[in-house]
């Protein structure tokens, strides 16, 4: 049955594909291979398939080439514009340190002249006093030379009425009487010596009070300059500071207060001024008493702002790669600042060293306790400068830059914690620009 099948099939086909013979000659003999028309057509399907089979290949790896190169562009292409934004960032980032340095320049300059101005204002202070010494002094001499000289009067028109009534009685006593009105005459011409003298002294320190009430006027004219250009510059030191605190969220009034309770340091905040309750308080001491609370004020700003993480983890040239936020449905809890390994990674406020050493994503890891219930941390270190427990001051190297843990590179992993919770870094890195 299926040989008759074959041979219709072929019968049909040899219109088509008549029947062909491969002659294989050799030396001795001659052999041939016959090909029927079924025979030739699976093999030409054979080589259709296979021909089919060639360029629905060649079809794909080129298709797939194609898509691989244009992936490969857009990723390229992705890289490049994030690079550029990544410069942009550093450019802006140094820019804003510049800006930074220079207003922290600005800062120190306005704190050297706020020394002075107060060293200025004692001594000031010092010379007031001594002239109004000087003054209560002449006051003093003036009346008694006024008194003096009412004395003098008095004891002069004594005199002259005795000479009256005695003078009809003398006339008989002849020469004594004479000698005596001598004598009398010599006394009223040195009592009205004595009497000129004492009016000349007195116009003498009348003049004299008249010059130290004109230096008093003038020496609190002068006061009350150093006074307006001390209250101006605290005013402008104490303002920036007030902005950083409230731009990071914090209550600039709680913060000082629990400075205030905390601090037990020498060279300190100011000693508040004393005023006596023994008479009247002049206006200069009440501004000077105000002066010197701002000048405590700004001091406590100062402490404060050392304990608060204002300041930046690294100082050498960097890259700014991830910022805090969610990041494929997940709390990147921190920034990423990257450079090279070993790039010198500095504490941002003073603190406590929670814990220094290995950690599980982190790799080597610092956690460093700070005031008001703030914690930042470090990670990916390649090395550890602290300890565990050792106090820290803002500024200080505790560690090298690294690649530890789970990282895809050198960089610095840093966060800020507020009450266990983490908050961005930058709200207190841009609230600090333009101030340190």
């Amino acid at each position: 049955m299926p040989r008759r099948i074959v041979h219709r099939l072929n019968a049909r086909l040899e219109r088509l594909l008549p029947e062909q013979r491969l002659f294989l000659k050799s030396v001795d003999k001659t052999r041939f291979v016959r090909m029927s028309p079924l025979s030739q057509l699976m093999t030409l399907g054979g080589f259709l398939v296979l021909f089919g089979w060639c360029v629905l290949t060649t079809s794909i790896l080129l298709i797939d080439g194609l898509s691989s190169g244009s992936a490969d562009d857009q990723e390229r292409r992705a890289r490049i514009a994030f690079e550029t934004r990544l410069e942009d960032l550093a450019g802006e980032r140094d820019a804003r340190a510049a800006e930074a340095l220079a207003a922290q320049k600005r800062f120190a300059l306005a704190m050297d002249q706020v020394s002075r101005m107060q060293s200025a204002l004692l001594a000031s202070e010092e010379r007031r006093r001594e002239l109004e010494t000087g003054i209560n002094v002449i006051q003093t001499t003036l009346r008694r030379a006024m008194t003096e000289r009412d004395d003098a009067r008095r004891e002069l028109a004594a005199l002259a009425e005795t000479g009256a009534r005695d003078q009809a009685s003398q006339r008989a006593r002849g020469h004594d009487t004479a000698l005596t009105l001598d004598v009398l005459a010599r006394t009223l011409g040195e009592t009205a010596a004595e009497r000129d003298a004492r009016a000349r002294e007195a116009r003498e320190a009348q003049m004299a009070a008249e010059r130290a009430e004109l230096e008093r006027r003038l020496l609190a004219e002068r006061h009350d300059a150093i006074f307006e250009t001390l209250e101006d510059a605290v005013s402008i030191s104490m303002e920036p500071l007030d902005k950083m605190f409230r731009q990071a969220g914090i209550n600039p009034k709680t913060v000082l207060e629990q400075v205030r309770r905390g601090y037990s340091g020498s060279g300190g905040p100011l000693v508040p001024v004393t005023l006596s309750t023994m008479g009247d308080i002049d206006d200069g001491a009440r501004r000077a008493a105000d002066i010197l609370e701002r000048l405590d004020r700004l001091n406590l700003y100062r402490l404060a702002a050392e304990k608060m993480p204002f300041d930046m983890p690294v100082r050498a040239a960097h890259r700014f790669t991830s910022p805090f936020g969610y990041r494929w449905g997940r709390l990147h809890a921190g920034i990423d600042l990257a450079a090279p390994v070993g790039t010198p990674i500095y504490v941002t406020a003073d603190g406590v060293v929670k814990f220094a050493g290995r950690q599980s994503g982190y790799g080597l890891v610092i956690e460093i306790t700070h005031a008001n219930g703030l914690e930042t941390r470090y990670g990916h270190l390649s090395r550890i400068r602290v300890s565990k427990g050792q106090k820290v001051s803002r500024g200080d190297r505790i560690g090298d830059m690294g690649n530890t843990g789970r990282s895809t590179g050198p960089h610095l992993h840093y966060e800020v914690r507020v009450g266990g919770k983490p908050v961005n870094p930058m709200t207190f890195i841009k609230a600090a620009r333009n101030v340190f």
